[in-house]
């Protein structure tokens, strides 16, 4: 069968020449009138059958492996010398290094650290501030516990230990919480004897608020069975005994003596503390811990302020100067420019705290008012009072006077 092939011309690229070819496995297309059809078929439609003689060819791998190097073992000559048996001796096992405990305070500065330029003019301006806001530690503090309500003298001192102990890394409202859960879960109250005898379950369920309660449950509970051990069963007088006890440290001691027993011993500082008077830069150079801050305190600051320095710093930093973005835009010692580490602050973006104090008022003033110049003050103001009085009697005698002397002059005279 041949078929029509089309190929160009080398010598002319526009001849195109026709030629014949064979096919026989094609058959031409062939319509119903008889009529082969000239025009090249584009595909074959038929594959020719592979023969049988070719064979699959298959490709050995073998040759491809990866085998490792042969490596050359060296024969190296060990030369032995005589040396001296030296005897091994059976030491016992040193045990684990325990932390080196510290101390439970620490003791008090030998030189007074130099009282701070201004600290009272900005202790001045953190008290009216304090008096104008409402901060958590005023209503819900540890010396104010919910369940203080008809208990004895001994049952509230525990209640206010109690509250110290679960008071570190916690809000003062889930303290206060915590404490009153414990209260109406354990049967007969909270006392140092129930809470002694409690199933563990029961108290970590009372307290699972609060920050690190399971370790809280231990001290707790620990802090109970030792005051029941005691003879009196009741929290201990001395900071020495108070930090003795598991989970209690000296800020805690100090607070509970002066919340407890209003035995005035130390200044409680706690992180707000610490970290107001650094911002003040009321030690130089700042401290680094809690204990730093307390001895650098007490070596300067009046014993009288010992005591009410905690609350009032406790809540200036609670509401005005935070942590995290301190809010000096309305605080008055950044306003006065008291305060060396204010900074500026988008009021537009923060949250609006409620406050009724404002700086229409010197500070300067405010402190010689409160100075002893206020009874010299009273004591002129009674003067005045007086003064119309004395007048009076001034005048009688200046009266009489006059009158003697007429009368002898009358008689002298004839």
């Amino acid at each position: 069968m041949s078929g029509l092939r089309s190929t160009r011309s080398a010598a002319n690229s526009r001849v195109t020449l026709l030629t014949t070819e064979t096919k026989p496995d094609v058959k031409p297309d062939v319509d119903a009138n008889g009529f082969t059809s000239l025009r090249r078929a584009t595909r074959s439609t038929t594959r020719p059958e592979p023969e049988a003689s070719s064979a699959k060819s298959t490709v050995d791998l073998s040759k491809y492996s990866y085998a490792e190097p042969a490596r050359k073992r060296v024969k190296r000559e060990v030369k032995e010398e005589d040396e001296p048996l030296v005897e091994v001796k059976d030491e016992p096992v040193s045990p684990a290094r325990k932390r080196k405990e510290k101390a439970a305070y620490l003791p008090a500065r030998e030189k007074a650290h130099p009282e701070p330029p201004k600290w009272r003019e900005q202790y001045a301006l953190i008290e009216r501030m304090r008096a104008g806001i409402d901060a958590p530690v005023d209503t819900m503090g540890c010396e104010r516990p919910r369940t203080m309500r008809d208990l004895d003298d001994k049952t509230l001192r525990f209640h206010i230990l109690i509250s110290l102990m679960l008071s570190s890394q916690t809000k003062d409202a889930v303290t206060s919480q915590a404490v009153m859960n414990l209260h109406e879960s354990i049967v007969g109250g909270l006392t140092a004897a129930t809470l002694a005898t409690a199933p563990e379950s029961t108290v970590a369920d009372a307290i699972n608020k609060v920050g690190f309660w399971r370790r809280k449950t231990e001290y707790i509970q620990a802090a109970a069975r030792a005051l029941v051990a005691r003879p009196d069963g009741d929290v201990p007088q001395t900071i020495e005994e108070l930090c003795q006890l598991k989970g209690v440290g000296p800020k805690m001691g100090f607070l509970a003596l002066q919340a407890a027993w209003n035995i005035n011993a130390g200044i409680g500082v706690d992180v707000h503390v610490h970290r107001i008077t650094n911002r003040l830069k009321w030690h130089k150079p700042p401290t680094k811990t809690p204990e730093d801050t307390r001895v650098n305190l007490e070596s300067w600051l009046p014993p009288e302020l010992h005591r009410p320095i905690n609350p009032l710093l406790v809540g200036f930093g609670q509401v005005i100067c935070l942590p995290v973005g301190p809010r000096c835009d309305i605080c008055l010692l950044g306003q006065q420019k008291l305060c060396p580490s204010r900074v500026t602050v988008n009021a537009a973006n923060r949250k609006e705290i409620a406050y009724r104090f404002t700086a229409d008022r010197d500070v300067k003033r405010e402190i010689e008012e409160t100075k002893p110049k206020v009874e010299i003050a009273y004591e002129e103001e009674e003067e005045e009072k007086l003064r119309p009085a004395v007048d009076e009697v001034d005048r009688v005698d200046k009266l009489e006077g006059e009158a003697t002397v007429d009368a002898i002059s009358v008689k002298i005279e004839p």
